[in-house]
């Protein structure tokens, strides 16, 4: 007779205990999610590049002009290949020795500098190869407000290490008119010519 009460009680108390919320099993916790590194950058090295813009006249004459502000990185991604990004600011542009076409690059007719201060490239991933044998060079530009696919052109490398030891030398062609930049078109044409000759600083070892 009480061996069958032990039981009983054994019985209830493993009942109670399975119904005390207090007591439930702990869940097992989730596997922890991979965490994707950031990528290595590298930055333009601002004393060695030099960034430029040219547009011509319908009569032959060149205006060539420059950006000497700017901002760029070179991104190294975790699959091996890499992204460019830069930034120049509009409101620095110049025509070396010719203020008043300077005055009017930076104005509402052509860069809008005042309302648009930055002109902003982000390339597409690449393969470091393409530094080195040259090739084109896909991204999303974005000048006074409109941002575009645009195609540049990187030409190939005279040395073993561009960037380091050579200048990577990028140029490309937009038309101004999608870029909102219509004034003028009796008189000038209708491409601007970008040119860039990058120089890296060495990555940290």
């Amino acid at each position: 007779m009480w061996k069958s009460e032990g039981y009983a009680r054994l019985l209830c108390a493993a009942l109670f205990i399975a119904a005390t919320p207090g007591r439930a099993q702990a869940p097992v916790p989730a596997p922890p999610t991979a965490v994707t590194p950031a990528p290595v950058t590298v930055a333009f090295d601002t004393a060695g590049s030099w960034l430029g813009f040219e547009v011509r006249t319908r009569f032959g004459q060149r205006m060539a002009g420059e950006f000497p502000r700017y901002e760029g990185l070179v991104e190294y991604l975790p699959d091996g290949r890499h992204r460019v990004r830069l930034r120049v600011a509009t409101t620095e542009a110049v025509i070396p020795d010719r203020p008043r076409y300077t005055a009017w690059m930076r104005s509402q007719s052509f860069f809008d500098a005042i309302r648009h201060p930055w002109m902003v490239f982000v390339s597409e991933p690449y393969s470091p190869e393409l530094l080195r044998d040259g090739g084109p060079l896909k991204g999303r530009l974005d000048l006074r407000g409109v941002a575009r696919d645009e195609e540049l052109t990187v030409a190939p490398a005279t040395c073993a290490r561009p960037g380091l030891d050579c200048d990577i030398q990028v140029v490309g062609l937009i038309e101004r008119a999608n870029y909102g930049m219509r004034d003028w078109q009796f008189a000038l044409a209708d491409d601007v010519r970008l040119e860039v000759r990058v120089r890296l600083r060495e990555a940290a070892p």
